[in-house]
């Protein structure tokens, strides 16, 4: 009970630091961080270790496939260059930094483990840099490669933490054995990714209740993870193969009733994993605090102080390196084209500050072996899950509470790219609704449909001709009148404008003319459109009932 009341506690605290961070314009993690810190300073509090098996699938699959559900391929494609030099180059030089720095300081530790902890804190986690950056809307293409890196820096980062805890614990590794296994490993996680998000979402749509739907989601989601594990492939790259998927053909499948409910458990859910993370490692490092004392306590603190400093200046140095190269190379070059990272110096600043860590850092390090049962357990694991606690709480601090100063100072510009594609879509969607409504003349509801869907459209239109940001929503419906023998013809006249509407929609984005950004955007507008439609129908047939 009292492991049960801590939680608690900690979960209403963390929702009033998340509070807080908002009014300062601060990455909320980082908060939470100090939190998990001085939970382990506080007498009295209990101690919990969790299943080390179940550290990845609980608080890393959820939060990726939310990740890879918003992202918008035609931005990643248009950005390869700069996402895969961050998700496989940057994490390759943390890995080796990082281990060569902790074998200087902890000479017994296996160079297998060493290279375990460097994969633990290599990837970045985007949510804590484009929770301050969105306030500040920076460049849509810094947004796109931060939060698109997080997604293919986790799968590379964790691939090679497979591999070092494998061979730390069997002490044997093949180098002729690892890249067969990686390829296999790799194709295979895309099938199953592929293959799995088709079924999902052929049940997914046949089912019509809310709180059903939205727990046979989550329950997917592990699912998907789990069997990825059990066939002993990457639940990583299965994972997100499968959302950005599932992400394509979902709108077209998903209901409004359903889509809004789910969106807001999903972001509730995620909050409290994030916040959840931060309170078992607070609980382990409690059990720690009282383990190591004197000497080593202070090894620690020196080897986390030291592993952090590497990690920030390895992505540092990457960074701005390959857009120094990118840069020299368009100058040389005759033809003026783009290579490698290509980014200008205050962007490549900005990205290589955002290198904060955050949950999948905390997951991979609780999922380390216990030695539970008739396992050994893993070498200096108590070193390296502080360490890397100790690079999550330094990372947040230092970069994410400067981030938005180092921002304001570098005065990038405001890009309004995805504004311009969210007025562009609501002009195309509103002309297909009218267009639609046009072809329903026998229902009563039709002429007062095609006279709203003019006015937002003339509305949109004049947004997009000034080229403002304009306001949202659109004219107030109305009263809806009719006999019961015209509530189905009714009924018909929205249908039809706001499928009109999705369609169109969705044509946009898989033409590219608008970007995954924009369409969720549109979507929910929409969504918020088809609700209340129906509750205006549903409230004219009570009207026609009682009288």
């Amino acid at each position: 009970m009292a492991v049960f009341e801590v939680v608690v506690a900690l979960l209403l605290g963390g929702a009033a630091l998340a509070a807080l961070a908002r009014r300062w314009g601060a990455p909320y993690p980082a908060l939470v961080a100090l939190a998990g810190a001085a939970l382990a300073l506080i007498p009295g509090v209990p101690t919990l270790v969790l299943d080390p098996e179940l550290a990845l699938a609980l608080f890393v699959a959820p939060v990726l496939v939310d990740a890879a559900f918003d992202a918008s391929p035609r931005d990643m494609r248009a950005n390869w260059k700069a996402i895969t030099s961050l998700a496989l180059g940057a994490v390759a030089l943390t890995v080796v930094v990082v281990a060569i720095v902790a074998r200087m300081l902890v000479p017994d530790l296996p160079w297998a483990a060493a290279i375990a902890l460097g994969a633990i804190v290599a990837p970045p986690d985007a949510a804590a840099a484009t929770a301050v950056l969105r306030q500040l809307r920076p460049p849509q293409r810094l947004l796109v490669i931060l939060e698109s890196e997080s997604m293919f820096n986790d799968a590379s980062a964790l691939l090679v933490y497979r591999l070092a805890v494998g061979a730390t614990i069997t002490g044997f590794l093949s180098g002729w054995s690892v890249l067969p296994t990686l390829l296999i490993v790799t194709l295979g996680s895309v099938l199953l990714g592929v293959v799995m998000s088709p079924v999902t979402l052929f049940i997914n749509e046949r089912i019509k209740d809310v709180s059903t739907a939205v727990v046979f989601q989550f329950c997917t989601t592990f699912g998907v993870w789990i069997l990825a594990e059990r066939l002993h492939l990457s639940g990583i790259i299965t994972s997100v193969v499968f959302a950005m998927l599932a992400s394509r053909r979902a709108p077209a499948i998903l209901p409004a009733r359903i889509r809004i409910p789910a969106w807001a458990v999903w972001e509730v859910a995620v909050f409290v994993l994030n916040i959840l993370a931060f309170i078992l490692v607070g609980f382990q490092l409690k059990s720690i605090s009282e383990r190591v004392t004197g000497a080593t306590r202070e090894r620690y603190v020196i080897v986390a102080a030291a592993v952090c400093v590497a990690t920030i200046l390895a992505r540092i140095v990457w960074v701005t390196g390959a857009a120094a190269l990118s840069r020299w190379r368009r100058t040389s070059s005759r033809d003026g084209r783009q290579d490698t990272v290509d980014l200008t110096g205050r962007a490549a600043a900005i990205i290589g500050w955002c290198g904060m860590r955050g949950t999948v850092t905390l997951a991979a390090a609780l999922a380390l072996p216990t030695g539970g049962g008739d396992g050994a357990p893993f070498p200096y694991r108590d070193l390296i899950l502080v360490t890397a606690f100790g690079v999550v709480l330094g990372t947040l601090v230092v970069q994410g509470l400067t981030l938005r100063p180092l921002m304001l100072r570098l005065h990038l510009e405001e890009d309004d790219s995805v504004d311009r594609e969210v007025r562009l879509a609501r002009v195309e969607t509103l002309r297909s609704a009218v267009e639609a409504a046009a072809t329903c003349p026998g229902a009563a509801t039709a002429e007062l449909v095609r006279h709203r869907y003019q006015l937002e459209l003339q509305r949109a239109e004049n947004e997009v001709t000034r080229d403002g940001t304009g306001g949202e929503g659109g004219m107030p419906p109305g009263e809806a009148a009719g006999s019961t023998d015209e509530e189905d013809a009714d009924a018909a006249v929205v249908r039809a404008a706001t499928e009109a509407q999705r369609k169109r929609l969705i044509a946009l984005r898989s033409d590219g003319t608008i970007g995954d950004a924009a369409f969720q955007r549109v979507q929910e507008e929409l969504d918020w459109a088809e609700l209340d439609w129906a509750q205006l129908l549903r409230a004219g047939a009570a009207t026609d009932g009682s009288a």
